[in-house]
């Protein structure tokens, strides 16, 4: 549920998933646990970045979500603020956050009440013996820890296959409609539809110019309309503009309605001759099959649902 829910809003996103049979959550900082325990029982909640001070601990201890210990440091932390039960992130090879395998053994962690066992994959996406290294790492970790509870999947990994999911596994992207690997395309629908507002239609005569710069000429008279969207709701310049960008289109009613100049920080314009029908007011649709739309736009499939501004409505 990070990152509001991936940029799609956690007071959607956490009840649907619940609903759905989720049981556990995941937030990175401990400034997002309010938001997810709005909607679930507070030790349902872990918090991947863990304790990093008296007060962080304090907090977890008082609301009841269960902070991911990454360090001997955040361990004391927690012991010293009375402990309670916690989870235990293990650097498998990502060299991230977690504990190195060296660590795992330390006397702090003794008596420690550990639930769920962490580790994070890094190229799960990919066909690399680096996801063997990091199983076999874990595995050798988790004989540490005996019947304590075992998670490793990230999205990409539960395509691993049996060995790599253990007790749980943490789908993030694929939640959202994000397809991390060939192996799970067929499975993934795509859940986030962005949509604009069309503010205003206009006739440009050949030879009009749009935008910032003027990078756009119109050839010949069109009808073009300006739409409620630009870089500070994540619709990037880049979008429209070389390498990536400059043949996207948004949709109404299934017509596109090609991106023209540059796109402002609160404004696009398209052109609209596909869409004689268009009327101020209306809405627009992204191209938002994240896939698809990482390819023309450049970004990740991770980047496009993040940067979606506060200015749309979940």
């Amino acid at each position: 549920m990070k990152a509001n829910g991936y940029g799609l809003g956690v007071d959607v996103v956490v009840p649907v998933l619940a609903a759905a049979g989720a049981r556990q959550f995941f937030v990175a900082h401990m400034s997002e646990a309010a938001g997810v325990i709005a909607h679930v029982p507070p030790a349902s909640l872990a918090v991947l970045h863990g304790v990093n001070s008296p007060a962080d601990a304090a907090y977890a201890r008082a609301v009841g979500t269960r902070p991911v210990l990454n360090s001997l440091h955040q361990i004391k932390l927690w012991r010293d603020a009375g402990g309670g039960p916690c989870q235990i992130m293990v650097d498998s090879g990502i060299n991230r956050l977690g504990l190195p395998p060296a660590d795992c053994g330390d006397p702090l962690l003794s008596g420690l009440e550990i639930e769920l066992l962490l580790s994070h994959l890094a190229s799960a996406e990919e066909d690399t013996p680096q996801n063997a290294r990091q199983l076999a790492v874990f595995r050798s970790v988790s004989a540490l820890f005996p019947g304590v509870r075992r998670s490793l999947s990230n999205s990409a990994g539960i395509a691993l296959g049996a060995d790599y999911q253990f007790d749980m596994t943490r789908p993030g992207l694929a939640l959202y409609g994000g397809v991390p690997c060939p192996a799970l395309q067929d499975h993934i629908a795509q859940v986030a539809f962005p949509e604009a507002a069309v503010l205003q239609l206009r006739d440009l005569a050949a030879g009009d110019q749009v935008g910032y710069n003027a990078t756009f000429t119109a050839p010949h008279a069109m009808r073009v309309a300006t739409i409620s969207l630009g870089y500070a709701d994540g619709f990037l310049r880049q979008w429209a503009s070389p390498p990536n960008g400059g043949k996207v289109a948004l949709q109404h009613d299934g017509a596109d309605l090609p991106v023209l100049g540059r796109i402002s920080m609160d404004m696009v314009v398209a052109d609209c001759s596909a869409a004689p029908n268009l009327r101020e007011g209306d809405f627009c649709t992204l191209p938002y099959a994240l896939p698809t739309a990482a390819q023309a736009s450049g970004l990740s499939q991770y980047e496009l649902l993040t940067l979606l501004g506060d200015r749309f409505a979940r």
